[in-house]
């Protein structure tokens, strides 16, 4: 009985573990500085990107390089196959063992992405219901436009329909799936096993458009991503599969079957991408625990800070 107590009590007052998370919308300098920081201060990046997952997405996803790593161990890279579906359960298994490790080894873990669901189910250990596939229901709802099974999704569960990316066709389907077997998409934590200091990069609309331009260009022009994406098509990855992988690889997969010109791929994608730059901003506010920097002008305040979260 006394021990019981005494060992609530420590665990009441055990110090969680630190971690960095680094997030905010996509070419706004997350990976550079994750890098400078795990270089600072003795830290591991755990990538938070649901297509760098995937093996052979290496332009398209803008994953780093060896050269731009300076030596800093990544993780959560390259760790699945292009041609299957990779779980946000899946990442959260893996990516808890990895902070795991870091936090044995007496590191930093950084957790570096903009996929904000990844993030959320890491920092605040989501639990995933086992709900199995549904072949049938799956094929009937694969004919529906993603604003049919979102708004589908709204008449079912109207607070997971508030939190969904609502063009992101694969997780409408796995929603919609869950609510069949469970009633509805039970709701997550929002308390977190570590200790965790969020801070979210972002840059002025009309900046973040040119970067995104720019990139998209440099990509194809300089780059080869388009020949990254005949080469992923020739290895298996069917035109499907690369829709549901979105984005650059969307488009691409458009354009190469001839549906869309040179000239209308980088316009439909440029779009595409500033769009999905404001949902992660949507996303991303949500968390008010997030502190917000300009990663041109904030980077001594940003060290200032994690200095200060390191030594509490």
């Amino acid at each position: 009985m006394w021990l019981n107590t005494d060992m609530t009590l420590l665990s009441l007052f055990k110090k969680k573990p630190k971690i960095i998370v680094i997030c905010g919308p996509t070419a706004t300098g997350k990976t550079s500085l994750a890098i400078d920081l795990a270089q600072q201060f003795d830290g591991e990046i755990i990538s938070a990107d649901s297509r760098q997952v995937y093996q052979g997405l290496d332009i398209g996803s803008a994953k780093v390089t060896k050269e731009e790593m300076r030596n800093i161990p990544h993780h959560m890279i390259d760790v699945a196959d292009p041609r299957n579906r990779y779980s946000v359960a899946e990442y959260k298994e893996e990516a808890q063992k990895i902070i795991d490790e870091i936090i044995s080894n007496k590191k930093l873990p950084i957790i570096c992405g903009g996929t904000g669901m990844y993030i959320d189910a890491l920092v605040f250990n989501h639990s995933f219901p086992e709900v199995p596939e549904n072949k049938p229901l799956r094929a009937k709802l694969e004919t529906k436009s993603t604003e049919e099974l979102f708004t589908l999704l709204l008449s079912r569960d109207s607070r997971r329909a508030k939190s969904i990316d609502k063009h992101n066709k694969v997780r409408l389907i796995r929603a919609l799936e869950i609510i069949e077997a469970l009633g509805k998409v039970p709701q997550q934590k929002t308390h977190s096993p570590y200790s965790p200091l969020f801070i979210g990069l972002d840059v002025e609309n009309d900046l973040l458009h040119t970067r995104i331009k720019e990139r998209i260009l440099e990509r194809l022009n300089n780059q080869s991503m388009l020949e990254e994406a005949k080469t992923l098509h020739y290895q298996g990855v069917s035109w499907q599969r690369m829709e549901e992988l979105g984005l650059e690889y969307r488009y691409m997969a458009r354009h190469l079957q001839g549906d869309i010109s040179f000239q209308d791929m980088v316009k439909q994608l440029s779009i595409a991408t500033r769009q999905f730059a404001k949902r992660q901003r949507t996303w991303f506010k949500r968390n008010r625990n997030i502190h917000w920097f300009n990663p041109l002008i904030d980077k001594n305040n940003i060290r200032k800070l994690v200095t200060q979260f390191i030594k509490k």
